[in-house]
C-alpha cells in the first residue's frame, strides 16, 4: 500500500504543471516536482535534503514561503521572485498530525511570468492607444479649423488646390515659410485627404528634441538599451507613423550625424532600434516643413544634399501674413468667435481695434495674432473692446508704413484705388452682417449710421439671399 502512495505522489509531482515542494516540519525539502529546476534555477537532487532557510540566503526562495507557515502556523500566499528572472506566486499550507504539530509544509506555486507579460504588453497597447486616440483629437481640431477658416487671398487657394492635387499620392511634400504661418495645419491638411486618412499622422518638432534623444525619440529603443532608458524599451515615433503621415517638423534642425540614418530609412523603409537586432518595416508618407533655407544649409555643409533632393519633391511655399494682407480681417473675426466660445465670453472689437490690427504687419502671423487676440479679449473688462484697451499692450508693435499692396507694382497690377476700396468696405460690412444680429449692432459696431449701414448692404448686395431678413426691415 505504501508502494503504491509513493508512485501515486510521484505521478503528481512528475505531472504536475506547478510547481510542488514539499518540506518536513523543521523546513527540509522531501519532495520537489521536477518543473522546479527551471523555475528556481536549481536541479531537483539539490533541493532534495537541504533547508529553506538556507535556500532563502542562496535566493532561490525569495521569499521562503514554508518559512512563513512554519512561523505563523498557518496558511500563506506570496509574490516570489526567482534567480531565473521569474516571478510566481505560491501558496503554502501547514499538514499537522494527531497532536497538532507540524510535520509537513506543501508549497504550489504558478508560474505569473507569462501573465505579467501579457500585462505589460496589454498597457504598452493602452499608451498606444491613448497616443493615437489624441493624436485623432488633434487631427479633428486642426481639420475643422483649416476648413472654417476664413481666407480671401489666392495665394491660399492656390496652396489648397496643389494640396488636392498631389495628396492622393505617396510623393514627398516640404511646405517652407516662416514661423507661424500655419505649415502643420497644411500638413495635416495634406494627409486628411490623402489615402493614408484612416492611418497615424506622427508630427515630430525636430527642433524640439535634444541632439542626444534624437536618435531614441525617432527609432526607438529596447528594454536596456542604454542608462536610464525606459525598462520596457520604446517604440520610435518613426514606426508609430506605420500606414500615416510622418511630419518632421523644423527639418532644417535635424542634428547633422543624425541626417544619414534618417536618409537610410526613408530609403529603405526600415528601421532598427536602438539595441535591436532585428530591422522593423514601416509604410509612411513623409511630409516635411521648415523656415529655414535648406538650400543654403546645403552650400555651408550644415545639411546633406541627398537628403534634400530626397524631401524636396513638392516644395509648397506658405506665405506670410503679411503677404496676404487680405486675409487678417476674416481671420481677425474667426479668432474672436473662437476665443469667445472657448472662454464663454461676449467681446466684440471697436472699428478702430479692428483697423489698428489690419495695418500691422504682424511679424510672428497667424501665431501671433491669435496669442494676440487671446490675450487682448481676455484682458479687456468691457464686451467692446476699445483702443484704450491697446494701451501697454499694443504700443510697442509697429503699424504698417505702406498698404496692403506694399512692394508690390501696382499699377502692372491693373490696380485702382477706388475700386480696391469697394472690395474692402463689402468684405468688413459682410464680416459684420455675418457677426451681428441686427442693423442696429452692425451700426454701432462700424461707426455707421443704421440707414447708412441699410443702404449699404442693399448697394453690395449683401441682403439678396433674402428680401425678409430682420436685420433689412429694421430701417
Amino acid at each position: 500500500m505504501a508502494n503504491n502512495l509513493d508512485l501515486e505522489l510521484d505521478a503528481v509531482l512528475n505531472h504536475s504543471t506547478d510547481n510542488i515542494v514539499i518540506t518536513d516540519g523543521r523546513g527540509y525539502v522531501l519532495r520537489a516536482s521536477p518543473s522546479c529546476a527551471e523555475i528556481y534555477g536549481v536541479t531537483h537532487n539539490a533541493l532534495i535534503g537541504r533547508n529553506v532557510e538556507q535556500l532563502e540566503l542562496e535566493g532561490v526562495f525569495k521569499p521562503s514561503i514554508t518559512k512563513l507557515v512554519m512561523q505563523t502556523g498557518k496558511q500563506q500566499q506570496v509574490m516570489q521572485a526567482t534567480v531565473t528572472g521569474r516571478t510566481v506566486m505560491a501558496t503554502a499550507f501547514p499538514v499537522r498530525n494527531e497532536k497538532k504539530e507540524i510535520v509537513r509544509v506543501i508549497s504550489v506555486s504558478h508560474d505569473l511570468t507569462e501573465i505579467q507579460e501579457m500585462k505589460k504588453e496589454y498597457e504598452s497597447l493602452q499608451v498606444q492607444s491613448e497616443r493615437y486616440q489624441n493624436e485623432l483629437d488633434v487631427l479633428r481640431t486642426r481639420e475643422q479649423t483649416f476648413h472654417s477658416i476664413v481666407h480671401e487671398s489666392k495665394a491660399i487657394s492656390r496652396i489648397k488646390t496643389l494640396i488636392s492635387r498631389t495628396a492622393p499620392s505617396d510623393a514627398s511634400v516640404i511646405f517652407y515659410g516662416e514661423s507661424g504661418v500655419g505649415k502643420s495645419m497644411f500638413a495635416r491638411e495634406l494627409h486628411k485627404e490623402s489615402k493614408r486618412l484612416d492611418g497615424p499622422f506622427i508630427e515630430i518638432n525636430c527642433s524640439a528634441i535634444p541632439d542626444t534623444l534624437f536618435e531614441a525619440e525617432l527609432f526607438g529603443y529596447e528594454k536596456g538599451a542604454f542608462t536610464g532608458a525606459d525598462r520596457q524599451g520604446r517604440i520610435g515615433l518613426v514606426e508609430l507613423s506605420d500606414e500615416g503621415t510622418l511630419f518632421l517638423d523644423e527639418i532644417g534642425d535635424i542634428p547633422l550625424q543624425m541626417q544619414g540614418k534618417l536618409l537610410q530609412v526613408l530609403q529603405e523603409k526600415k528601421v532598427t532600434p536602438i539595441g535591436g537586432r532585428v530591422e522593423k518595416h514601416v509604410d509612411f508618407r513623409l511630409v516635411a516643413a521648415t523656415n529655414r533655407n535648406l538650400e543654403q544649409l546645403v552650400e555651408k555643409g550644415l545639411f546633406r544634399e541627398d537628403l534634400y533632393y530626397r524631401i524636396n519633391v513638392i516644395p509648397i511655399t506658405v506665405p506670410s501674413l503679411r503677404e496676404r494682407s487680405e486675409d487678417v480681417p476674416g481671420l481677425i473675426f474667426k479668432k474672436v468667435e473662437e476665443i469667445n466660445e472657448r472662454y464663454d465670453l461676449k467681446r466684440k472689437l471697436h472699428p478702430q481695434v479692428l483697423e489698428r490690427l489690419y495695418h500691422y504687419h504682424w511679424p510672428g502671423n497667424v501665431r501671433e495674432l491669435e496669442n494676440f487676440l487671446s490675450r487682448l479679449l481676455l484682458t479687456s473688462s468691457e464686451e467692446l473692446v476699445t483702443v484704450e484697451d491697446l494701451k501697454g499692450i499694443f504700443e510697442s508693435k509697429e503699424r504698417r508704413s505702406l498698404p496692403a499692396s506694399e512692394g508690390k507694382p501696382l499699377l502692372s497690377e491693373g490696380f485702382q484705388l477706388k475700386e480696391e476700396l469697394k472690395k474692402v468696405e463689402q468684405h468688413w460690412l459682410q464680416l459684420a452682417f455675418d457677426e451681428c444680429n441686427t442693423t442696429y449692432e452692425m451700426s454701432k459696431l462700424l461707426g455707421l449710421s443704421q440707414p447708412s449701414v441699410v443702404r449699404k448692404l442693399k448697394e453690395y448686395k449683401i441682403d439678396s439671399k433674402t428680401n425678409h431678413d430682420p436685420k433689412i426691415n429694421q430701417n
